[in-house]
């Protein structure tokens, strides 16, 4: 039994989602901050979930890792969980995807179970995409924030590549499982409307049959 081409699609459009969300998660560049006097001179500054670097024009780069997690900023740890549990969400839907495929038959015949596991693994997909979402968004409106008040006295960063990767993976995660849910519907649809025709030829054979018997038993 062949799966259709929009759930293949869909459930490759969720794995790419997922894949740069992971990209996202361990890079470095969620914040970047560059100050230059002179070619020789430019520095820059750059930080993520996990570290902060600094990289010079000669090409030397020194992270720092953060050791203490008490000592973060609350959006940071908050950021950290919604990203993760991302991850794990999205690993999930992955398998419930796969196992919902009509190509694949694992001690799983009936058709209702898989199309259950696929709209189940859709929405897990949806799930992950809005947990990365928000960490991403909240994470650049701290940024933002920081940047336009005049009493900040911090470093000033501005959004990093790696901000606009996660906005990308989010919107792709849940798209695949939107369209994995669709793919569902179209389906039902199909299946709900190949049973009325089959009742209809059935109904009308019998009808024949009927009419025949009756026709003779008149006579």
């Amino acid at each position: 039994m062949a799966s259709s081409p929009l759930q293949v699609s869909a459930l490759l459009l969720a794995l790419a989602g997922l894949i740069i969300l992971l990209v996202t998660t361990v890079s470095n560049k969620w914040k970047i901050s560059s100050i230059a006097v002179t070619v020789t001179t430019a520095n820059w500054d750059y930080g993520g979930l996990w570290m902060n670097c600094t990289a010079t024009a000669l090409g030397s780069v020194q992270c720092k890792t953060y050791f203490s997690l008490l000592s973060l900023d609350t959006y940071i740890q908050a950021c950290r969980a919604l990203m993760i549990i991302s991850i794990i969400l999205g690993l999930v839907a992955t398998v419930l995807s796969l196992f919902g495929l009509r190509c694949i038959q694992v001690q799983m015949s009936n058709e209702n179970t898989k199309v259950k596991i696929s709209v189940t693994g859709g929405a897990i997909f949806i799930l992950a995409g809005l947990c990365s979402m928000v960490a991403v968004s909240w994470y650049a409106a701290r940024i933002t924030a920081h940047f336009f008040d005049p009493i900040y006295s911090g470093t000033k960063y501005e959004l990093g590549d790696a901000l606009y990767l996660g906005w990308a993976g989010s919107i792709l995660s849940m798209l695949g499982g939107i369209f994995l849910t669709c793919s569902y519907r179209g389906g039902k649809r199909g299946k709900h409307s190949n049973s009325k025709y089959d009742y209809s030829a059935d109904e009308a054979a019998q009808t024949r049959i009927y009419t025949k018997n009756s026709d003779t038993d008149y006579v």
